[in-house]
């Protein structure tokens, strides 16, 4: 489950805990889009300039639903191009 405000992406994992993420960045790679997401408030990640991606997907009923990327192939393709072509800019 998933609501948006104002560049913050508010998720409810399988336990019913909310999570809020900062939105950095959505990518398109080969035909499929992915969110970079920023975890906020999480104490595990408050040291940690760490992102999240994310596969952007569509259900049944045509909402965007984000999944994990479970394909090793798929995930270090994203990374590879977020490395070459998003983090270069902020340096």
């Amino acid at each position: 489950m998933t609501e948006e405000r104002d560049n913050v992406l508010e998720l409810i994992d399988e336990e019913g805990n909310q999570h809020d993420f900062a939105v950095l960045d959505i990518l398109e790679v080969e035909g499929a889009s992915y969110a970079v997401l920023q975890p906020l408030n999480d104490p595990e990640f408050a040291d940690s300039d760490d992102a999240v991606i994310m596969r952007i997907d569509t259900d049944e009923n045509g909402e965007e639903i984000l999944n994990d990327i479970d394909d090793d192939e798929e995930w270090e393709k994203v990374v590879d191009y977020y490395n070459e072509n998003v983090v270069e800019y902020d340096d």
